[in-house]
């Protein structure tokens, strides 16, 4: 993944598809027409820009390599990607490599998942909560 974005197979149809980082509405298969997972990655600089334009409810998962915690949920944000696709956009950002966004935030402890919708922070889980429970949180903000 990069900030530039990221190329998905379609679930639906396995066409290969450029999904890009940033951009408003959903990203579909240009084949088949399917919702795709949304999947990418932002930093310091291309935070704004990715979460900003988005119009879809945004789970921004800030993590770090080394952080046992953030590597086990890890599974569950990009599953969870693929459940609301079309429906929710999943953004994940290294704490080490984007200290600026974990300052902006507030952020003292990772795993931090922050629930963005319409450009601002609605909400945010802090820890390695069981996936049953973080599934329940996304789907409570992801576009119907």
């Amino acid at each position: 993944m990069s900030s530039a974005g990221t190329v998905v197979a379609c679930p639906s149809c396995g066409a290969k598809n450029r999904v890009p980082s940033a951009r408003p509405g959903k990203v579909r298969c240009a084949k088949c027409h399917a919702d795709l997972p949304w999947l990418v990655t932002a930093d310091d600089a291309s935070f704004d820009e990715v979460v900003g334009k988005a119009t879809l409810p945004v789970l921004i998962d800030v993590w770090a390599p080394w952080c046992g915690p953030c590597r086990q949920i890890s599974p569950v944000v990009e599953q969870l990607s693929r459940e609301f696709a079309g429906r929710l956009k999943v953004v994940k950002v290294n704490s080490d490599e984007s200290p600026g966004i974990s300052r902006r935030h507030g952020i003292t402890g990772i795993p931090t998942l922050l629930m963005y919708r319409n450009g601002a922070e609605a909400d945010r889980v802090v820890g390695a909560v069981p996936a049953g429970q973080l599934r329940q949180w996304a789907g409570r903000f992801a576009a119907a």
